[in-house]
């Protein structure tokens, strides 16, 4: 079986984006882009932090196995 990890992304949302807009920004993010949501963070301002996440293998070097 192979190692694997995640890799994050945070992407934050100023408080003037429209709800629906944020979510088509993350429907879009999670279609094409393989993400997946990690976590929320709802600031009192209406601002928003999102952390997204996708799996990411690891890949051992071949490099050293030529010749």
């Amino acid at each position: 079986m192979r190692d694997s990890f995640y890799e994050f992304r945070t992407v934050t949302i100023p408080a003037d984006v429209r709800r629906s807009d944020a979510r088509q920004l993350l429907t879009a993010e999670a279609e094409y882009g393989r993400w997946e949501l990690a976590r929320t963070v709802l600031y009192e301002g209406g601002a928003r932090k999102v952390v997204l996440r996708r799996r990411a293998m690891r890949v051992a070097s071949t490099l050293g196995a030529i010749g």
